[in-house]
């Protein structure tokens, strides 16, 4: 989710983070729960349209500070008026919670515990994948009769003389992943705020770190 050269509006309030990787927690019934560790900020606050300037209300956050030679002067100028480095993600929310102004530093206790919470990521790519693995089909049975080499293939697509092609939306082999998911109702178990980390129930799309957004 590389948003460098661009913005992406999100209609909702949240912040940017970065998927750390997985572990498990005990919860209050001695249960281990599995969960995912997230970096939630530190996010800065470097754009504030309003509706008589640019027609909309939103508030653009900024994630991951980046080098100056990788920068183009158009961004390093955007940056400078907010007071900050340059920063590798941008992102609008249309409904940002609370009022802010330009610099303004959002961290991980912008979440509460016990809140829940939805999640946005790229999920991994996996290539080029058949139907067993894309689909989950079962392929077409066992070796006898002949079918030695027809395990993990799709089988009959139902195409005759009537109507000599295959329907539209017909479940293929075909690129898998690396699409945008969100993951929705995770509950936030912890949140440690000194290393701006939040541990939410469950898993994110992304390999380990890649950006997320977390919107309320």
């Amino acid at each position: 989710m590389n948003t460098s050269a661009a913005t992406i509006k999100v209609s909702m309030s949240g912040l940017i983070g970065k998927k750390i990787g997985m572990t498990s927690i005990y919860n209050e019934k001695g249960q281990i729960v599995p969960c995912t560790v997230i970096e939630a900020g530190p996010c800065v606050i470097t754009q504030i349209k309003t509706k008589e300037k640019e027609g909309y209300d939103a508030v653009q956050i900024s994630f991951d500070e980046k080098k100056e030679k990788h920068t183009t002067k158009a961004e390093s100028g955007h940056f400078k008026k907010a007071g900050t480095a340059p920063m590798r993600q941008s992102i609008e929310f249309r409904n940002m919670e609370g009022e802010f102004k330009l610099g303004d530093v959002l961290t991980a206790e912008f979440f509460q515990e016990g809140e829940y919470v939805d999640v946005v990521g790229t999920s991994k790519g996996k290539g080029f994948q058949g139907v067993v693995k894309r689909h989950g089909f079962s392929g077409v049975g066992g070796r006898t009769h002949g079918q030695h080499n027809r395990q993990r293939h799709p089988g009959s697509l139902g195409a005759s003389s009537w109507p000599s092609r295959v329907f539209k939306g017909m479940r293929m082999a075909g690129r898998t992943g690396g699409a945008r998911v969100k993951a929705q109702n995770l509950r936030i178990l912890k949140v440690m705020a000194d290393q701006n980390l939040l541990l939410v129930s469950g898993n994110v799309p992304g390999y380990k770190g890649s950006y997320v957004i977390i919107e309320k």
